[in-house]
């Protein structure tokens, strides 16, 4: 499995659910589809997708770039639970087993190699908790994924339930800018159960790559406008010095300020991997070329320098 592997939220596009923007503006399906061509012949094979990407639409577009390049090729994710249906509540199993093969009609397979729950949100004291695990391990024993996931942005909270939905691969958010990974146990956890780990967002949408100078909003539909981080004029010139102090230090490097927050990330977790939104063909080629682990020292050099007390 690649070490910065293909994350596919943008190309669903810009979208909105319940007035709050959950997509990416700006993506088209021809760039969509030329990056997934160019991920595949450089490696990078695992892909990671979900229901809500704009309403099934980068599954669509995953589905069709398997049928090219051949489904067993490619090591594949998708995730269920963020999309309600006709419930008043997160994972009512009916749901749940509908949209689990309404994926996997749209991914073109009769399997997905992990199928995550999408967030730990099981309503007032983990009540649907129970009865989301049982469609997913039946899921799981019908042949319909080979191993099951847990996903969130809360490290804590896949702490909370780790041993009642017992998965293969966890899902935690983690940046170099707001990392929690180690500090909530869950590292620890992971490690005794020897589980899969698969960071997401590890750019934070982009921002610590130190290409933003200013404030910045985005279309309507963009998730970036929900991030205060892009708002926030302090924040993003602390991104710019750190990101500069990375050009220098990793000059040798071919993408300095990338190897170094993704790399810091995989450096203390060596069955991890970094989903990297990989939006364009370009993108996808820096990710191949910076797939390399940090030193220890200078994963604390990094950890170090992008985190600001009291940022968002």
């Amino acid at each position: 499995m690649s070490a910065l592997s293909l994350g596919t939220w943008a190309f669903g596009g810009a979208g909105q659910d319940d007035g709050r923007d959950v997509g990416w503006a700006g993506q088209d399906d021809a760039t969509s589809r030329a990056a997934l061509r160019v991920a595949h012949s450089l490696e990078i094979r695992h892909w990671d997708t979900a229901d809500v990407y704009g309403q099934g639409h980068a599954e669509e577009l995953v589905g069709e770039a398997l049928k090219a390049v051949g489904r067993e090729t490619v090591f594949l994710g998708t995730k269920v639970g963020w999309d309600r249906g006709a419930a008043d509540h997160y994972y009512e199993p009916r749901t749940m087993a509908r949209q689990i093969d309404a994926s996997l009609r749209r991914l073109g397979t009769e399997t997905v190699d992990v199928l995550y729950l999408h967030h730990c949100d099981f309503g007032p004291e983990d009540r649907y908790l129970d009865g989301a695990v049982d469609v997913l391990h039946a899921a799981k024993r019908a042949g319909k994924t080979r191993f099951v996931g847990l996903s969130d942005w809360s490290c804590e909270a896949i702490v909370r339930v780790l041993e009642r939905v017992n998965p293969d691969i966890v899902q935690p958010l983690r940046d170099v800018s707001r990392d929690d990974f180690v500090s909530s146990g869950l590292a620890r956890r992971c490690a005794q159960r020897d589980d899969g780990v698969v960071f997401f967002s590890p750019l934070r949408h982009g921002l610590l790559l130190g290409k933003y100078r200013e404030p910045t909003s985005f279309a309507v539909g963009d998730y970036r406008n929900e991030d205060p981080a892009f708002g926030d004029a302090g924040f993003i010139e602390h991104v710019g010095h750190a990101a500069q102090q990375c050009r220098q230090r990793f000059s040798d490097l071919p993408h300095p300020v990338l190897n170094a927050v993704t790399g810091a990330l995989l450096e203390d977790t060596p069955n991890a991997c970094a989903l990297v939104g990989q939006r364009t063909p370009r993108h996808v080629r820096s990710a191949a070329a910076a797939q390399v682990a940090l030193a220890s020292v200078d994963a604390a050099w990094v950890r170090a320098v992008f985190r600001q007390p009291g940022a968002c």
